[in-house]
C-alpha cells in the first residue's frame, strides 16, 4: 500500500467522520501516528481551506460542500443498491459541445459520485437503478430501455467488471488477514487499517452498484462491503477515543 500524505489522511479522516468536523488538534495528532509532524499536517490544512475543500471555523475543519457530496457518494457504495431494475438506463447528453476545464471536472465528479460512466465525451449512462443528478439545462437526461446493443454487452463496454473483481478479491484476502492481526487496544495499529480501510472505501466509492442481474453470479464486491463494514466497526472503535481524546488534550 502506498503511505498516505498530510493531505490524504487529512481529507479520509474527515470523511469518514460524521459529521465531518475535526478540531486542529485532533487532526495533527491523528497525522503524528503516521509519521506526519505537526508542522506539515498544519500546512495541508491551510491549503485545503484555500482551494475551498475545507472549512475553518474556530478551530474546527469541516468539509466542504463538494466533499461533503463525495461523501454521500462514499457512504452509497457501502450499501447495496436496493432500488428494483425495470431494464431501463438513464442517458445523460450534453447539449453543448464546448465546455471549459473546470466545468468538465465539475460534470465528471457528479457524474462519478451517482456512478455514471461515460460513453463519450458528451453522453453518460448507467441502469436506472439509481437516481438521475441534476445537471442543469445543458443536459438532457433520458430513462429508457436501450435497443441494439444488448444490456452486458453495453455493460462491458461502460465497466470492466473482471478487474473491479480481481480487485475485490484482493482486497478481501488482505481485510480478512489485517482484521485477524489487528490489536485493537494499539494506537499504533491505526495507520495500517486505516490506510487499508481507505483503499477499500475509495474502491467501494468507485464500484458502479450494477443491478445483480448485470453482475456475475457470484460477485465478490457484495461480499467485500460486508467484510468492510465489519472491518471499519472495529477501526472506528479504535480511532474515537484517539480523536477524542487529543480534542481535549491539546
Amino acid at each position: 500500500m502506498r503511505p498516505l500524505n498530510a493531505r490524504s489522511i487529512a481529507l479520509s479522516t474527515l470523511l469518514g467522520t460524521h459529521p465531518p468536523s475535526l478540531p486542529a488538534s485532533s487532526l495533527v495528532a491523528f497525522g503524528e501516528l503516521f509519521g506526519i509532524n505537526g508542522g506539515t499536517m498544519r500546512t495541508a490544512l491551510s491549503r485545503l481551506v484555500a482551494s475551498g475543500d475545507v472549512e475553518l471555523d474556530d478551530g474546527r475543519y469541516t468539509l466542504a460542500a463538494r466533499l461533503r457530496a463525495r461523501q454521500a457518494a462514499q457512504d452509497s457504495g457501502r450499501r447495496i443498491a436496493d432500488t428494483a431494475w425495470d431494464g431501463r438506463w438513464h442517458t445523460a447528453i450534453a447539449t453543448v459541445d464546448h465546455r471549459d476545464l473546470a466545468e468538465r471536472r465539475l460534470v465528471r465528479g457528479v457524474m462519478v459520485n451517482h456512478r455514471f460512466a461515460e460513453l463519450r465525451p458528451t453522453v453518460w449512462m448507467r441502469p436506472a437503478n439509481l437516481p438521475t443528478p441534476e445537471l442543469g439545462s445543458d443536459w438532457i437526461v433520458v430513462t429508457a430501455e436501450p435497443t441494439g446493443t444488448p444490456p452486458q454487452l453495453l455493460t462491458d463496454r461502460l465497466w470492466a467488471l473482471d478487474e473491479f473483481a480481481t480487485l475485490a478479491d484482493d482486497l478481501l484476502t488482505r481485510l480478512a488477514a489485517a482484521e485477524q492481526a489487528l490489536r485493537t487496544d494499539d494506537p499504533n495499529e491505526i495507520p495500517p487499517a486505516f490506510t487499508l480501510a481507505a483503499e477499500a472505501l475509495r474502491f467501494l466509492r468507485n464500484e458502479p452498484l450494477l443491478p445483480p442481474a448485470l453482475t456475475p453470479a457470484d460477485w465478490p464486491v457484495d461480499r467485500l462491503r460486508d467484510d468492510y463494514e465489519r472491518f471499519e466497526t472495529r477501526l472506528q472503535a479504535m480511532m474515537a477515543p484517539f480523536l477524542r481524546g487529543q480534542a481535549t488534550s491539546r
